[in-house]
């Protein structure tokens, strides 16, 4: 069976004594969690009901958005799921399953459970097309998809005008003993004719791929990760910090940045006060204007149209 590799020949592989390491490590921090991402009020998911030809764009929580693009709605790594693993979920979803509008395409980055879940893809109202890295068509079908399409790096494919190109990222993915890096990861570019570009990167650690992204695309709005980066020894190579990801967002040479990633589970020690304030520490560091990040509300609706 292949196995998929990062650029470069990367490696995310971590031993058993790295995992003792961090656990060690993690049971002498003292975290306050008590900082919760607010939510869009009143609520603002109406909005998703009644646009037909506006770019909209809302966060439902962690790597989930629902983007509405050229008159169809698009879902992101969709995980509505109150726990993962034995963490909990910090903060309700912005979007309940059913405020959801119907869904015309679901882009998956990778198949770590917490950006497929596919309880939560079955509560998705429509039928949505899959598309899905390299690998993970047969995961789908065997589930009982048939409208999965599989992408490799940097191949386009339109759906009812909006070119979709997966793009690379670096990361490594994994959903039993046996599968280790049997299916590929990845971000999406989405595209349509005279509207916004919309990047989103899915799960990777910094490298040179943000360069070659914003070479080859105009993106407008970089939808980043910022979480999960603590210890940065053992996530570094798999996970952005905050100021790498500012740094990706040069590389891309987005317009805008939306973070990501961060909020819902408490995947690594850092928390979502410590991420946020890393961000917005480097953001005014290199002196940038404060209108071009985008820190959403769960919920909230976001008129990408609007420059």
């Amino acid at each position: 069976m292949k196995r998929y590799e990062n650029l470069d020949g990367v490696s995310t592989t971590k031993t058993f004594a790295d995992f003792r390491r961090w656990q060690k490590e993690r049971r002498s921090k003292k975290k306050d969690l008590s900082y919760q991402v607010p939510h869009a009020d009143p609520p603002q998911y109406p909005l998703l009901h009644t646009n037909h030809d506006r770019t909209l764009l809302s966060w439902v929580g962690h790597s989930t958005f629902v983007i509405q693009l050229n008159g169809i709605t698009i879902v992101t790594d969709p995980v509505w799921a109150t726990r993962m693993g034995t963490a909990k979920r910090l903060t309700k979803p912005g979007i309940a399953p059913n405020e959801m509008p119907e869904v015309d395409v679901v882009l998956i980055s990778h198949g770590h459970y917490d950006h497929l879940h596919f309880p939560s893809i079955r509560q998705l109202k429509g039928t949505p097309h899959m598309f899905v890295p390299v690998g993970l068509g047969r995961l789908f079908r065997r589930k009982g998809y048939k409208q999965v399409t599989e992408f490799e790096w940097w191949e386009t494919q339109s759906f009812h005008g909006v070119a979709f190109t997966f793009v690379p990222a670096q990361h490594w993915t994994r959903r039993t003993l046996w599968d280790m890096n049997t299916s590929h990861w990845g971000g999406w570019v989405m595209q349509a004719k005279e509207k916004p570009t919309i990047y989103f990167a899915g799960d990777s650690g910094y490298f040179r791929g943000f360069r070659e992204i914003g070479e080859r695309f105009a993106v407008d709005y970089a939808l980043l990760p910022i979480g999960a980066y603590e210890p940065e020894w053992f996530m570094g190579p798999q996970h952005v910090t905050p100021e790498e990801a500012v740094q990706a967002f040069f590389d891309c040479q987005a317009n805008y940045f939306v973070p990501m990633h961060y909020g819902a589970f408490r995947l690594a020690d850092d928390t979502p006060k410590e991420a946020l304030d890393r961000l917005l520490a480097e953001w005014e560091r290199r002196g940038l204007e404060e209108s071009r990040l985008k820190c959403l509300k769960l919920g909230e609706v976001l008129d990408c149209d609007i420059r």
